[in-house]
């Protein structure tokens, strides 16, 4: 039963089984499987369906394949080999209402606390109760910054959409991983003049299979310019400013800022809720076994396992989080359940 009281009133309801913080697909693929063995759920999101999604470039395809991103047993299917962020919005909606899934957005849950078993869990409009609590808030909302003078500037952004306004404009993108390289080579192809630079010596390993080749041709090409073992020191008005190493720092002429650097887990709120972070390495602390945190029945799903700019943790792994998670739940909800003491470890052991 959903419970939404004033802040402060508990009483006399009784709390939800599982309540998901996020509505990405790792959280909805947990309601889901909630909801299929007789659990009731509630997804609260802070902002809207998929939001990571939502944010993606307007033209991205997605490395991974239809049946790798298919959650709650509904067929995935597309014309294309690679689905776009279109296919992908228009899939996961699908399945949110084929499920009929309880979601609350534009709703951000700022603490969640356990009393006497049951947790309270307080959001910006609303509060809840729930015996068990499943975090699946990725990470795409906290960019990896520079810490740079300038960064806050308008013409500074840690998200790419679309190239079409940056036409004959002096556009750097700092990265060299797949995102970066997917954002250069766009707006190389719609007129602009871009600069790629990377701390490390060469384009990432990582980067799709398929971008690898292009992004190296058009770099010999001198079709966009690289700067490769170089970080960027401050930004201003109508420059960046570069250094190689030893060397002494330099001016490039520059019009806007991508910096695409990646993303890591709210670490902020999950030690707020209670949960231990190994802060040297920054990983969140949870039972691989059930993704349990040190918090009893508080877990986490998904990219927000993951470690700060860390670990590959995609949608189609992030699935498999979601049945240790629900198993475990079901094992402590077993009348013949007998509940071992629990081991605790880093995700890194």
């Amino acid at each position: 039963m959903e419970i939404v009281r004033a802040a402060g009133e508990w009483e006399h309801e009784s709390p939800l089984d599982v309540l998901i913080v996020g509505a990405g697909p790792v959280g909805l693929a947990c309601a889901i499987a909630a909801k299929q063995h007789g659990l009731s759920h509630l997804i609260v999101e802070k902002n809207c369906l998929t939001y990571s999604i939502f944010r993606c470039p307007t033209n991205v395809r997605f490395f991974s394949t239809p049946e790798l991103l298919a959650i709650g047993d509904v067929p995935f299917i597309i014309t294309e080999s690679k689905p776009s962020r279109q296919d992908l919005l228009n899939y996961y909606r699908g399945v949110c209402e084929r499920h009929q899934l309880r979601v609350h957005f534009d709703e951000r849950v700022e603490q969640i606390r356990r009393r006497e078993g049951v947790f309270q869990v307080v959001s910006a409009r609303q509060n809840y109760q729930a015996r068990y609590v499943v975090i699946a808030t990725g990470f795409y909302d906290n960019p990896n910054l520079l810490h740079i003078a300038g960064e806050e500037l308008p013409k500074v952004s840690h998200y790419y959409t679309e190239p079409f306004s940056f036409y004959r404009r002096q556009v750097a993108v700092i990265g060299g991983k797949s995102s970066a390289v997917e954002a250069a080579l766009d707006l190389y192809r719609h007129g602009a003049d871009v600069t790629l630079i990377h701390r490390g010596a060469e384009i990432g390993q990582s980067v799709k299979y398929w971008l690898r080749p292009d992004i190296i041709n058009r770099l010999k090409e001198g079709r966009i310019k690289a700067l490769f073992n170089t970080v960027v020191t401050r930004i201003t008005a109508d420059a960046i400013f570069v250094q190689n190493g030893a060397a002494n720092e330099q001016c490039l002429e520059n019009d806007f800022v991508f910096a695409l650097t990646g993303y890591h887990p709210d670490f902020e709120f999950v030690k707020r809720c209670g949960v231990m972070i190994d802060e040297a390495n920054r990983k969140i602390c949870f039972n691989p076994a059930t993704f349990e945190t040190n918090v009893p029945n508080l877990y986490i799903a998904g990219v927000v396992a993951a470690s700060k700019g860390g670990d590959n943790i995609f949608i189609e792994n992030g699935r498999e989080h979601v049945k240790l998670v629900v198993r475990d739940i079901l094992a402590k909800n077993s009348p013949q359940a007998v509940q071992a003491k629990t081991r605790f470890v880093f995700a890194n052991e």
